[in-house]
C-alpha cells in the first residue's frame, strides 16, 4: 500500500487538511512582507548636497540658493551628487547658462538634504546610501538573500534530519528575534548582520511549509493546496503596500512586518509532523498517533492500522544509512533532476525579484505598483491551476518563465514615453514570473523522493536565494549601459526556462518515498495514484 492510498482511507482531504493548510497559510503571507521589504526599507527619496550657510545667502529663497549652487541636469531637476565649488550668482539673471567648465563642480561635501514627503526615515537617509555609497544600499537586499541562501541549505538538512514540523518552529522564532534586532539598529553594520541572519531564519519557513502541507495532502488535491498556499504570498504582497504605506519611518515598519512571526509561532504548535516524514524514518508510533487524529477529524472512525503495518511501509533503506545534499548527485536521474531544476530555480528567483525591486521603473506610484503587482498574482495562480493539471508541470514551468523574459524584453525596446503600455507590460510580466514561482515550488516537491524532499528544497531555494541576491545588484549595471540589468535579466529568464523542458513530467504520480522509486521508473514513469478499489487518478479527475 502506497502511503497516498492510507491518506484516502483516512478521509482523503477532509477538515484535518484544510486546518492544516489554513494555518500553514499564515507564515506564507509574511513572507513576502520580509523579501521584498527592501523597496520601502531602503527607498531613497529626491536629494540634493546640503549647503551650508553663507551671508550671501540671506536675501534669496530658498529655489534661488539651489539655484546658484547645485548644477542641473538637462530635464532642469538638481542634480543629486553635484555642487559648486563657489556660488553662481550669475545664474539668477539667466539659470539656462549653465557651466560647462566641470573645474568647477564638486561631489558633496556637507552632507545630503533629503525630501521627506513620501518616507519619513529610510535606511538610506539614516546612513547616506546614497551616490558613492548607494552599492550599500543595494548590498542590503543582497545581504539578506545571502542570508536566505546560507538559510536553503541549512533548514533544507535539519527539516529532513529533525522534521519538519520542529525546524519550522525554530525558523520562526529565529525570524522573530532577529527581525526585531534588526529594527533596533544604530549602525549600518548591525542592520547588514541582523538582516542576514533574519534571511536565514526566514529561509527555514520558505521551505518547509509547502512541502509540510503537501506531505499530507492526497495526490488528488496537490495542485489545489500547493496554488492555495503559494496564493497567500500574493495577499502578504498587497499587505505590505498597505502597511508601508500606513507606516512610513523604517524602525517601525521593520517592527510591523515581523510581529506576524510570533502570532504563526503560537498558531504552529497545532500542526501535526508530517506522518510521511515520520514513516520514512522509522518514527511509526508518532505517525500511527497522527493518522488516527486525522481520521477522526476527516469523519473516519472506522479507520484502523497498526504500527506494523505502518513500519512495512516504511522506505527500506539501511538503517545506519543517511542521506545529506551529496545524495542529490549520486545516481543518474536524480542527479539530472537536481541540475536542471537547479538552473530552473535560479532563473524564476532572478526574473521575479529583478521585476519586484524594480517598482519605480514601469511609472506607477510605487504603493500602487505593489499592491498591483500582488493582485495580479492571484489570477495568474488560478490560471495556473488550470494549466498544471492540463498541459503538466513541465510545460507550465517552461512557458511561463520564457514568457516573463520576453516581457522583460519587451520593455527595454518600448520607448519610455509610452509609459501605460509599459506598465501593462510589466504587469503581465510580473504575472507570469509569479505563475513560474509557483510552479517550481510544486513541481520540485513532486520531483523529489520523501527521504530527500528537504534537501532538494534546500539545493533548489539555494539556487534560488543566489539567484535573488545577485537580482538587486543588477541594478549598478545601468552605469555601464542603461537597458544593461533588464537584458540580463531576459536573457537569463529565457534560457532558465528552455532547462525545464529537461524534466520529467509529475502530474498524477505518486509521491516518489525513496530514491529507488526515481530511478527504477525512469522508462516506466512514476506510478499512477489509485482510489482504494483501484479505480486510476484519472477517472477520478474526469
Amino acid at each position: 500500500m502506497k502511503f497516498e492510498d492510507l491518506l484516502l482511507e483516512t478521509g482523503g482531504f477532509g477538515r484535518f487538511q484544510i486546518l492544516i493548510l489554513s494555518i500553514l497559510c499564515l507564515p506564507r503571507i509574511n513572507l513576502p512582507m520580509h523579501f521584498l521589504l527592501h523597496n520601502f526599507l531602503a527607498a531613497t527619496p529626491s536629494h540634493h548636497c546640503a549647503i551650508p550657510h553663507q551671508e550671501a545667502f540671506v536675501n534669496l529663497t530658498m529655489e534661488e540658493v539651489l539655484l546658484i549652487s547645485i548644477p542641473q541636469e538637462p530635464d532642469g531637476t538638481f542634480r543629486s551628487c553635484e555642487m559648486f565649488l563657489q556660488p553662481q550668482f550669475h545664474l539668477l539673471f539667466n539659470s539656462s547658462l549653465q557651466p560647462e567648465n566641470n573645474s568647477i563642480i564638486q561631489h558633496c561635501k556637507h552632507g545630503w538634504v533629503y525630501d521627506h514627503s513620501q518616507f519619513t526615515s529610510t535606511i538610506s537617509t539614516q546612513w547616506d546610501l546614497v551616490c558613492e555609497r548607494r552599492g550599500l544600499n543595494q548590498a542590503t537586499a543582497t545581504f539578506f538573500f545571502i542570508g536566505v541562501t546560507i538559510g536553503a541549505v541549512i533548514f533544507g538538512y535539519l527539516s529532513d534530519r529533525f522534521g519538519r514540523k520542529a525546524m519550522l518552529l525554530l525558523s520562526l522564532l529565529c525570524s522573530a528575534v532577529f527581525g526585531t534586532l534588526s529594527a533596533a539598529s544604530v549602525s549600518y553594520s548591525m542592520l547588514a548582520i541582523t538582516r542576514t541572519l533574519t534571511g536565514v531564519a526566514l529561509s527555514g519557513v520558505s521551505l518547509i511549509v509547502l512541502p509540510l502541507g503537501m506531505e499530507w495532502v492526497d495526490t488528488q488535491h496537490r495542485t489545489f493546496s500547493g496554488i492555495l498556499t503559494s496564493t497567500f504570498w500574493s495577499i502578504g504582497n498587497m499587505l505590505l503596500a498597505m502597511v508601508a504605506y500606513l507606516v512610513r519611518e523604517w524602525h517601525w515598519l521593520l517592527l510591523a512586518v515581523t510581529g506576524p512571526c510570533l502570532l504563526s509561532f503560537v498558531c504552529l504548535w497545532w500542526v501535526p509532523e508530517s506522518a510521511r516524514w515520520l514513516i520514512a524514518n522509522s518514527k511509526v508510533k508518532q505517525a500511527h498517533r497522527h493518522l488516527l487524529r486525522c481520521a477522526r477529524m476527516n469523519g473516519r472512525k472506522d479507520f484502523t492500522i497498526s504500527p506494523e503495518a505502518l513500519r512495512k511501509m516504511a522506505t527500506d533503506k539501511n538503517p545506519g544509512e543517511s542521506y545529506s545534499y551529496i545524495s542529490l548527485f549520486r545516481t543518474p536521474v536524480l542527479r539530472k533532476i537536481s541540475l536542471c531544476s537547479g538552473s530552473v530555480w535560479f532563473g524564476v528567483a532572478f526574473s521575479y525579484y529583478g521585476m519586484s525591486m524594480n517598482l519605480t521603473g514601469f511609472g506607477l506610484n510605487m504603493y500602487l505598483s505593489q499592491f498591483v503587482f500582488g493582485i495580479i498574482e492571484i489570477p495568474a495562480k488560478m490560471m495556473m491551476y488550470v494549466l498544471v493539471n492540463r498541459v503538466g508541470r513541465r510545460q507550465s514551468q517552461a512557458w511561463t518563465l520564457i514568457l516573463t523574459g520576453l516581457c522583460i524584453g519587451a520593455n527595454i525596446i518600448i520607448p519610455k514615453s509610452f509609459t501605460s503600455l509599459r506598465s501593462v507590460i510589466a504587469i503581465m510580466g510580473k504575472g507570469l514570473s509569479e505563475a513560474a514561482f509557483t510552479v517550481v515550488f510544486l513541481y520540485t516537491s513532486e520531483l523529489y523522493p520523501t527521504v530527500l524532499r528537504q534537501n532538494g528544497m534546500g539545493y533548489t531555494c539555494f539556487m534560488a536565494r543566489i539567484g535573488g541576491a545577485l537580482a538587486p545588484l543588477m541594478f549598478l549595471l545601468d552605469e555601464v549601459w542603461r537597458s544593461l540589468p533588464e537584458v540580463t535579466y531576459c536573457g537569463v529568464a529565457v534560457f532558465c526556462g528552455s532547462v525545464a523542458f529537461l524534466l520529467p513530467e509529475t502530474l498524477n504520480k505518486c509521491l516518489p518515498e525513496g530514491i529507488e522509486d526515481i530511478e527504477k521508473t525512469q522508462e516506466k514513469g512514476l506510478p499512477q495514484i489509485s482510489d482504494p478499489e483501484g479505480m486510476p487518478l484519472q477517472s477520478l479527475l474526469k
